[in-house]
């Protein structure tokens, strides 16, 4: 993650940011995230049943995914100088490309598209990221990630 101030912020709009490390998705991830979610279909969580579909083998929910751009953020982000607190804002866009077979690694890469000073102290930054698959041409899914900084 990189600090920058409020003032230099317009100047990383359009900057590719910092390549996370790859992390691999592993069955008792995907078996942890279907408890939590209760989502147990069987494309994630039953091997020898997910090893006859087309995929040949289960793949990590979607949304886990996309829930680990939290973990991934701590590399790409930025943080504004003096900011006392950063919340997720949502998601003005969100498509899954492509699926992510247990045992595979993904990253995050991520570009500052936009930021705004919505009132006083209160900063909108706009994420364009991409969790891509190692080894393989298409992502498994792009992202506009919208979060906001407080600042004192």
């Amino acid at each position: 993650m990189i600090t920058v101030s409020k003032e230099s912020l317009p100047d990383y709009v359009g900057m590719d940011l910092k390549a996370t490390d790859w992390h691999s998705v592993r069955q008792q991830q995907i078996d942890l995230f279907a408890e939590v979610t209760l989502d147990h279909q069987f494309i994630h969580v039953d091997p020898e049943r997910a090893a006859q579909t087309p995929f040949g083998s289960t793949i990590a929910h979607g949304f886990l995914s996309l829930s680990m751009l939290s973990h991934f953020a701590e590399t790409f982000g930025i943080a504004i100088e003096g900011s006392y607190m950063g919340i997720n804002y949502g998601f003005d866009r969100v498509r899954f490309i492509a699926p992510v077979k247990v045992d595979s690694r993904i990253r995050a890469q991520a570009r500052l598209s936009a930021c705004e000073e919505k009132n006083p102290g209160q900063f909108m930054l706009k994420f364009d990221v991409a969790i891509e698959i190692e080894g393989e041409e298409k992502p498994a899914l792009k992202a506009e990630w919208l979060t906001m900084q407080m600042v004192a």
